[in-house]
């Protein structure tokens, strides 16, 4: 085949060879720029991208660590805004089937907070309010399915669960039995809230394979910011003493302020503030 013949020297082809030139460089700087910088990028999550960052030595071993869990939320969205926003790697177990569930974890989530469902179970004191739909003594594991199936709809991302009141259903081997290899079949750890000494819940989890741990420390039981400061020292004291711990409080205006108080001066004790999901086994 002949060789195309060679455009003359003129001052256009000259012009025409530098702006083709500058096209090809435009677009090969292009595709660097989108090879480096596009690819594999992730949306940043709230230790990432937000004040008081937590590095990734927040997991190294043997180092002491906390988990906050923050349940109860779905209905009040001002108190979710103000926890939402504290900078700290925070747990927030939400109540199902209630008008902010969906939008309390879609946000909780957005902003890089770790989430649970709430698991309404049966209580054993007769003051305890039941809740409209939840866990009871007596259920078979279909009807355990079907009401397990249902508030994770309205709880979207949902990493775990942790039950709520539930005195009742976690000592209850039979319920147990029944919950915990449809948590297995999801893939979801279970937190127990020991709401009871006599609960089996743990035991029950470790048993059928799912990841679980236990709370140490109910932060506002007493609900002043003096007792809740008092409780979340001594979750530390506990993180340092046995390596871990997971206290458990309540989106309350004095337990924000104390949370925005206390955890900075947890970390300056050397103890690193983890996910829930980092402290099950």
């Amino acid at each position: 085949m002949a060789a195309s013949p060679r455009r003359p020297a003129t001052p256009q082809n000259d012009r025409r060879r530098i702006l083709e030139a500058s096209w090809l460089a435009a677009v090969f700087a292009s595709t660097l720029l989108l090879l480096f910088f596009g690819c594999g990028k992730k949306s940043p999550s709230k230790t990432e991208s937000r004040a008081g960052a937590h590095p990734p030595a927040a997991r190294a071993k043997g180092t002491p660590r906390l988990a906050i869990i923050v349940d109860d939320l779905g209905s009040d969205r001002d108190a979710a805004d103000s926890l939402l926003k504290l900078p700290f790697p925070l747990t927030i177990s939400v109540l199902p089937h209630l008008p902010l569930s969906s939008a309390i974890a879609e946000e909780a989530h957005r902003r890089g907070d770790e989430v649970l469902l709430h698991l309404p179970m049966e209580a054993d004191s007769p003051a305890a309010e039941p809740e409209a739909i939840e866990l009871r003594v007596g259920m078979n594991a279909a009807q355990v399915e079907s009401l397990l199936a249902g508030m994770l709809e309205t709880v979207p991302h949902a990493a775990g669960v942790n039950n709520h009141q539930g005195s009742r259903a976690t000592a209850d081997p039979a319920l147990m039995d029944a919950l915990m290899p449809l948590l297995r079949e999801r893939r979801l750890f279970f937190i127990d809230s020991r709401t009871t000494a006599s609960t089996v819940a743990s035991d029950t989890a470790e048993r059928l394979g799912v990841r679980a741990a236990s709370r140490k420390v109910f932060l506002d039981d007493t609900p002043s910011r003096v007792a809740i400061l008092t409780q979340l020292d001594l979750a530390a004291a506990d993180a340092l003493r046995d390596g871990e711990a997971i206290a458990i409080g309540h989106p309350r205006p004095a337990t924000i302020s104390a949370l925005a108080e206390g955890l900075p001066r947890i970390e300056a004790r050397g103890v690193h503030l983890v996910f829930a999901s980092a402290l099950v086994h």
